[in-house]
């Protein structure tokens, strides 16, 4: 698979469950370690031959790759002990050594733009699963990365909630952030979405403005899965 976004694209990537989606978006921030290939993102390139070892050289040029990365899961995986604020405030504390004045500022900003900057004293737990998508989105915001990754952030969550977390990811998108999304929901990859890959087999079958792909796919995959799913 190979895969050039430019900055401030918003790309979706659809397939039917199993076919490697999320293996190349876990690739893109090396959760997963490709067996071979190059990730390039900002200036930071890793890059590994078939077969090679992976060194410590390798992870420490991987640390800085991450750097530039938010990462949006599935299942939110909120630090369920810390606050919504604290858990934004964290990682820029810890990993950029930000101080707790300056780390608190950001987060009380991103955590107003994702509508919850009433909650900020709130435990995950007591939030909705919208509402704790949304915090998760300011959480990997406040690490000011390059491009933003989203593997089905919307599938765990009912059609009406899911779309807060979909009209949070269309102002990202107006505000010029990178995007790359796993995703099920044909609407949002119809509508938001600058550029919609079909994944199956591992491999990009078809890639192309949304309107091509929904309405005019060439390849009988792309039209097989599509009357499926639709």
């Amino acid at each position: 698979m190979s895969l050039r976004v430019e900055r401030g694209e918003l790309v979706s990537i659809i397939g039917p469950s199993g076919c490697g989606k999320s293996t190349f978006l876990r690739c893109l921030n090396l959760l997963e370690i490709p067996d071979g290939g190059q990730v390039r993102i900002e200036d930071v390139l890793v890059s590994r031959a078939g077969g090679e070892r992976w060194t410590r050289a390798d992870e420490k040029q991987a640390h800085l790759l991450r750097a530039h990365v938010g990462m949006v899961f599935q299942s939110f995986n909120l630090f369920p002990h810390y606050t919504v604020l604290q858990n934004a405030m964290l990682a820029p504390r810890v990993v950029r050594h930000v101080t707790s004045e300056a780390a608190r500022e950001t987060a009380s900003q991103l955590l107003e733009k994702v509508g919850l900057g009433h909650m900020t004293d709130r435990y995950p737990q007591t939030l909705s699963g919208g509402q704790q998508q949304r915090a998760a989105i300011a959480r990997a915001l406040a690490m000011k990365p390059a491009v933003m990754l989203y593997d089905e952030p919307t599938s765990a969550l009912d059609p009406e909630v899911s779309e807060e977390v979909l009209n949070v990811m269309r102002a990202l998108d107006d505000d010029g952030m990178t995007q790359i999304v796993v995703t099920h929901d044909m609407r949002f990859a119809r509508a938001a979405s600058d550029r919609v890959l079909f994944v199956e087999g591992g491999v990009i079958v078809e890639a192309g403005p949304p309107e091509h792909i929904f309405s005019d796919p060439v390849d009988p995959r792309t039209r097989r899965f599509l009357r499926t799913i639709l």
